[in-house]
């Protein structure tokens, strides 16, 4: 296989399977991989610094342990990426921001510390929302990544970049982190999937910060089996997080391609039907995935939860109040350093009383107790929307504060278990639509069984933006 657009369009297992037979090399998936990166990052700005010495050296590294007959995992010779809040030795990291726009971390951070030695191949690091909270904005060091299905909407955030060069066919995976949805709605706007692991499934040392008992790093990908072998290589306890989770790890493949007879899973449609950002187009797709997931064999029944405004806000006090604890300093002594966006969102967070963030903790034990002894005791997993509309223009966010509400992502952040975005259809724009399924503490396996084989039933993953046919085109 030679064709380098060709090359782009395989999964990682796919690609492994090349790999492993010697009929690919890594260093000519790599170079097909920076053609890409050439072809299109001009248009969608979903790179902030591209590692091309350091990509073929992993690369060549890649090649010769195959050649030596040593298989160091499924990442072994896959281009990747890391969101620009991964710390990465003698590569700035810079969070999309003034302020740590020289930044040169000295060492890696935990998850880059595992790809490296799964033998991934480094490409750069990608575009974030300014410290994973301000954007999409354009008072920053770089412009913000645009989606790929339409270039004038943005891409949902904070793992802009991540989902941008993913859906662009740039790469298979990126490493994204979720706080409050930044994983699953880009993954939702983009087309592609994203894998929001349970809080402490995989450590998130060296990952600069957002909010420390919200924050949770997971990948982005083209498909669940992707997003799966990903997890094979970056999940595990690391004792110098002193959040992650000491629980064993299991093979995250094991359960894909099983049926879901007998899977019981609890559609929240009562929990979205009413809100005013609701589209007509969102509920028909979010109710034919539920009548496809029964087609499937699992029994899909609607379940009641907390109304989403306490979800809400018990969420935003949480992020807001720690990422203040975070900032503080930097906005005392620095403001103008900071993005608008980004100046605005965090320093709300400095009217928060001790009480309200005491308060906020007590709400969150009751919503998470709500959630695991109720629909999630009764079902397996849950369906529930990622977003209840495609993606908005860049010319829809004004001068101040962004926000965008068309997602529903925030509270399984508060509740912590893992969800998996996917596409589930396309709006009459064309732009994708998304749902998520949200699983039990620590059953990712059972979460990437469903997502799969509702991937395979909906074949939504196998449409690529305009922009991709084009460049293969070309």
């Amino acid at each position: 296989m030679s064709d380098l657009g060709a090359l782009t369009e395989l999964s990682i297992a796919e690609a492994g399977r090349e790999l492993r037979s010697g009929r690919v090399s890594s260093r000519t998936l790599t170079e097909a991989a920076l053609a890409r990166i050439d072809a299109l990052d001009p248009m969608l700005h979903a790179f902030v610094t591209t590692t091309r010495e350091r990509a073929l050296a992993d690369a060549e590294r890649a090649d010769a342990r195959f050649a030596r007959g040593l298989d160091a995992g499924p990442l072994q010779g896959i281009p990747y990426a890391l969101k620009d809040i991964y710390a990465s030795a003698g590569i700035c990291t810079t969070c999309h921001s003034n302020l740590l726009r020289d930044n040169v971390p000295e060492a890696d951070c935990a998850v880059q510390e595992k790809l490296a030695a799964g033998g991934g191949v480094l490409l750069g690091k990608v575009g974030t929302f300014e410290f994973a909270i301000g954007g999409p904005s354009f008072d920053l060091p770089f412009p913000p990544a645009r989606n790929p299905w339409n270039p004038d909407h943005f891409t949902g955030g904070s793992s802009s970049g991540s989902a941008a060069a993913v859906a662009s066919g740039m790469l298979r995976m990126a490493m994204g982190s979720d706080t409050g949805g930044s994983i699953r709605g880009p993954a939702a706007l983009c087309g592609i999937v994203g894998l929001k692991p349970t809080y402490g499934r995989v450590s998130r040392r060296g990952v600069f910060p957002l909010a420390y008992s919200l924050d949770h790093c997971g990948p982005l990908t083209w498909s669940v089996e992707d997003a799966a072998l990903t997890m094979n290589v970056v999940a595990g306890h690391d004792p110098l997080d002193p959040a992650s989770a000491d629980v064993p790890v299991p093979d995250f493949t094991a359960e894909l391609g099983r049926d879901l007879q007998g899977v019981r899973i609890g559609y929240t449609r009562k929990f979205y039907i009413g809100n005013p950002f609701l589209t007509c187009e969102a509920t028909l797709a979010l109710d034919a995935a539920a009548q496809t997931l029964a087609g499937l064999g699992a029994r899909v029944d609607e379940v009641d939860m907390p109304p989403y405004e306490m979800f809400e806000a018990c969420g935003q006090a949480i992020m807001f109040a720690e990422a203040f604890a975070i900032h503080e300093a930097d906005l005392k002594t620095r403001p103008l350093a900071y993005g608008r966006y980004a100046y605005q969102r965090i320093v709300s967070g400095a009217v928060l009383s001790a009480a309200d963030l005491v308060q906020a903790q007590r709400l969150r034990r009751e919503l998470t107790s709500a959630l695991n002894e109720g629909p999630l005791r009764s079902h397996d997993a849950l369906l529930a929307p990622c977003g209840l509309a495609t993606a908005a223009r860049f010319s829809d966010f004004g001068k101040d504060a962004a926000r965008w509400g068309g997602m529903l992502t925030n509270p399984f952040n508060v509740t912590g278990g893992p969800a998996l975005a996917l596409p589930i259809g396309f709006g009459a724009n064309g732009l994708p639509l998304g749902a998520q399924i949200v699983g039990r503490p620590f059953d990712e396996p059972l979460v990437l069984r469903i997502g799969s084989a509702f991937e395979a039933a909906a074949g939504v993953t196998h449409r690529r933006p305009p922009i991709v046919e084009a460049a293969k085109a070309a």
